[in-house]
C-alpha cells in the first residue's frame, strides 16, 4: 500500500512537471481586478416558468441581476413575458441584461401620487404622506415640490412604513415644502444606473404604461436612465410610451446607444446631457415623442451621432445647446418635426456650442406646425460646419411648411457651407449684421 502511494505521488509530479501552465503573450489583466479576462462569466437564466430565478415582477430581476454582481459581473438572460415593475430594475457594474428581443418587457405599474402631509427637509431619509395606500415597502419612489425639480427630485426605494411616514433608500435632495406643492409619487425609472462601470443592456423592451403615470423629469428619469454610468452600453432597446424622457443618461461618460427606438414617450426621446462626454448614438429611432427627438442637454462634447431617425417628434428633430460643442451629426434622417429639423439654442458666447459638424444629413419636411427652418442657428457659436446635407420639403406645394433651408441669426458667428442641396423658398435666410 505505501510503495502504490509512492509511486502515484511519482507520476503526478512528473505530469505536472511536463506541463507549461506560464501566461500566454495575449494573457492580460483586467484594469481594475488583479486577474487576467476569463473565457467563462458567471451567467444565469431569468423566466416566468422556468430559469434559475423564476418571477414576473421587478424583484426577480433585481435578485439575478445582484446574485451575478455578487460574483464580479456577468450576464443576466430574462426571459419572454411581461414583467411588472414596482421600482426600477437597478443595474451593477459589470453586470449585462439581456431580454429577447420584442418579447422581454418590463411593463412600468399604475403609480399613485399624493401630497406631503409634512414639509420634507433637504437630507432627511423618510417622508411623510397624506395618503399611504398604494406605496409599499419596496415600491421606487420619487419627491419633489414646484421648486424643487430637475436634479432636485429624489428618486429612491421605499425601505420601511410607520403609519404614513416612510423611510427612503437616499436622502432627499432638497427642501420640498408643503406649502409649494410637495408631493410624492410612485414614479421611477423603468432601468435605473447610478454610479457604474461597464454595465450592458440589449433587447428589453420598456412599456411605460404613461396614462396611468404623472411625468418624472429627464434629469431624474426616463424609460432607461443612468447617472454617472460610465461606459454603460445600450442596445437593440425599445422604450415606448413612458411618461418622461425615453433614454436619459446624465453626467455619464462614453456611452453606446446602439440599434435603439424611442416613440411615444411624453417629453425627449433621446437625453445626453449634463457633462455627458464621448456619447455614441447610432442607428436609433426617435419618433413621436412629445419634445425633441435628440436633445444634447449641457456640456455634451466629442459625441458622435450617425444614422440615427429622428421623425415626428412633438418639438425639434435634433436640439443643441449649452456648451455642446466638438459633435459630429452624420447620416441622420431628421423629418416630419413639429418646428426646425434641427435647432441650436439661444447661448451666449461662452455658453454656445461651437465647432459641431453637420455632415450627409437628410433634413426634411420639418415645422408640421407652421412655417419655420430646416436648420436654424441661434446665439453667440461659431466655427459650425453643415457640408453634403439634404435640406428639402418634398411634400405637395400647399403643404410645404419648411420654407427655409438655413436660417443664421443676428449672434451667430462663423458658419461654413460645403456642398449643401438645399430646396426650399428661401435657401439660405442670414441675418447676421451686413450679410444678405
Amino acid at each position: 500500500m505505501k510503495l502504490s502511494l509512492f509511486l502515484c505521488s511519482c507520476f503526478i509530479s512528473v505530469s505536472l512537471a511536463g506541463a507549461d501552465f506560464s501566461p500566454r503573450p495575449e494573457e492580460r489583466q483586467l484594469p481594475t481586478r488583479m486577474h487576467s479576462e476569463m473565457e467563462e462569466r458567471p451567467t444565469i437564466e431569468v423566466g416566468q416558468s422556468t430559469g434559475a430565478f423564476v418571477g414576473r415582477d421587478n424583484r426577480v430581476l433585481q435578485g439575478a441581476v445582484d446574485y451575478i454582481a455578487g460574483l464580479g459581473g456577468g450576464i443576466v438572460k430574462i426571459g419572454p413575458g411581461i414583467y411588472e415593475m414596482n421600482d426600477s430594475l437597478h443595474l451593477r457594474s459589470g453586470v449585462s441584461v439581456e431580454g429577447v428581443p420584442g418579447q422581454t418587457i418590463l411593463q412600468k405599474s399604475a403609480g399613485k401620487k399624493v401630497d406631503l402631509a409634512l414639509d420634507g427637509d433637504f437630507g432627511e431619509e423618510q417622508v411623510t404622506l397624506s395618503e399611504i395606500d398604494g406605496f409599499d415597502v419596496g415600491d421606487g419612489i420619487a419627491v419633489w415640490d414646484n421648486r424643487a425639480g430637475g436634479f432636485h427630485t429624489t428618486v429612491a426605494r421605499i425601505t420601511g412604513r410607520r403609519g404614513n411616514t416612510v423611510s427612503i433608500s437616499r436622502p432627499l435632495n432638497a427642501d420640498c415644502m408643503v406649502q409649494n406643492g410637495a408631493i410624492a409619487a410612485t414614479v421611477f425609472p423603468v432601468i435605473s444606473g447610478y454610479h457604474l462601470e461597464g454595465a450592458q443592456i440589449r433587447g428589453i423592451t420598456i412599456d411605460g404604461n404613461r396614462s396611468q403615470n404623472v411625468h418624472l423629469n429627464g434629469c431624474r428619469g426616463g424609460g432607461i436612465f443612468l447617472y454617472r454610468g460610465f461606459g454603460t452600453v445600450i442596445e437593440e432597446c425599445v422604450v415606448r410610451n413612458y411618461a418622461g424622457d425615453g433614454i436619459s443618461f446624465q453626467q455619464s461618460n462614453d456611452v453606446v446607444v446602439k440599434n435603439c427606438v424611442s416613440e411615444g414617450n411624453s417629453h425627449l426621446g433621446l437625453h445626453p446631457g449634463s457633462g455627458s462626454q464621448r456619447p455614441q448614438i447610432s442607428g436609433c429611432t426617435a419618433r413621436g415623442n412629445g419634445e425633441d427627438g435628440l436633445f444634447l442637454c449641457w456640456r455634451v462634447r466629442h459625441g458622435v451621432f450617425e444614422d440615427n431617425l429622428l421623425e415626428g417628434n412633438g418639438r425639434f428633430g435634433i436640439s443643441i445647446g449649452h456648451k455642446d460643442s466638438d459633435n459630429l451629426i452624420k447620416g441622420n434622417r431628421v423629418a416630419l418635426n413639429a418646428r426646425s429639423g434641427v435647432f441650436f439654442r439661444n447661448e451666449t458666447l461662452g455658453m454656445a456650442g461651437h465647432r459641431n459638424r453637420l455632415v450627409e444629413n437628410v433634413i426634411e419636411n420639418n415645422a408640421t406646425s407652421g412655417e419655420g427652418a430646416g436648420i436654424r442657428i441661434r446665439g453667440v457659436v461659431n466655427d459650425l460646419e453643415f457640408s453634403k446635407n439634404t435640406i428639402r420639403d418634398t411634400r405637395a406645394s400647399g403643404g410645404r411648411t419648411q420654407s427655409v433651408g438655413i436660417q443664421i441669426e443676428e449672434k451667430v458667428g462663423q458658419v461654413t457651407l460645403i456642398d449643401n442641396d438645399v430646396r426650399a423658398e428661401r435657401k439660405v435666410v442670414d441675418l447676421r449684421p451686413g450679410k444678405k
